[in-house]
């Protein structure tokens, strides 16, 4: 098998290239590595080279790696690489590097699993993009992860919402005004997986749609609450939490505001979350 390597050396331990090629080849892969920042050249200059895209990073390298496998045609395998792993969490994925090699190259049995890739302006994402307390959260936990793991990501959510305050937004699904006020957090889901173990709940990652919940603003006391629904992906099933499915999500925001996409932190213009396209992923049988 012949396979294009995409790798994000920021993206944690477990992405040194030669390190991952010498761990494909002891399965017989030829791999051909690609920086992350070239995975869209990539999509665009390598038809027919390729039978999978493998793909080691956090869950912000994987949007532009589905992207790419996606345009090939060909399906991805994920080496989770990152803090949180929330995409590899979701979809059961081995969490160890040398299993990841292993069902990437074919060597343990796999099967294909459609999901759906989603998109803010250009940027291709996989998991959940969100403004609000998700943003503050990040911001809190991003020196704490060399230290915590993914256990920063509770941490930083703990800081948030003793500090954070509710954001005026109009969220539209499908053009159709359904929110508009104040809310603590507006979070749009592919998979709906988020924050190092959280989910929103309910979410079909391979439907054709997005899934959203709205937490409209209220006592920061219910927002425990809130917290343990997160994390037992129940937060859209909650009295008070306005559970959306759509193709297409607008939201407006004030000028100044960031999203979370993806584990990123990062502005989003237009504030427009959509379907992209459909990507296969490799996954355990």
């Amino acid at each position: 098998m012949h396979v294009a390597l995409i790798t994000n050396h920021r993206s944690g331990s477990g992405t040194e290239t030669g390190a991952l090629e010498r761990g494909l080849a002891e399965h017989g892969v030829q791999a051909q590595t690609f920086a992350i920042e070239d995975a869209g050249r990539l999509a665009q200059e390598a038809g027919g080279r390729f039978e999978r895209v493998v793909v080691a990073g956090g869950d912000g390298s994987l949007g532009p790696a589905a992207r790419a496998a996606a345009t090939l045609g060909v399906p991805f395998a994920v080496v989770p690489t990152g803090t949180a792993n929330d995409f590899a969490r979701a979809l059961d994925l081995p969490l160890d590097r040398d299993g990841a090699l292993a069902l990437a190259a074919g060597a343990t049995p796999g099967r294909l699993e459609q999901i759906d890739l989603a998109c803010v302006g250009d940027r291709p994402w996989v998991n959940a993009a969100s403004a609000g307390l998700s943003v503050l959260a990040a911001h809190e936990a991003h020196d704490l992860k060399a230290r915590l793991g993914a256990l920063a990501y509770a941490v930083g959510a703990a800081r948030a919402a003793l500090t954070g305050r509710p954001l005026k937004i109009t969220v539209r699904a499908d053009g159709e005004e359904v929110f508009a006020g104040e809310a603590w957090q507006v979070i749009v889901g592919a998979t709906g997986a988020f924050g190092g173990g959280s989910q929103i709940g309910g979410v079909d990652h391979g439907d054709g749609h997005l899934d959203a919940a709205v937490v409209p603003a209220g006592s920061r006391a219910g927002l425990v609450r809130r917290a343990v629904g997160m994390r037992l992906g129940r937060l859209s099933a909650q009295r008070g939490v306005i559970d959306l499915r759509a193709r297409r999500f607008e939201i407006d925001v004030p000028q100044t505001t960031r999203f979370n996409v993806d584990g990123e932190v990062c502005r989003c213009e237009p504030t427009i979350f959509a379907i992209d396209s459909a990507a296969a992923v490799v996954v355990p049988a």
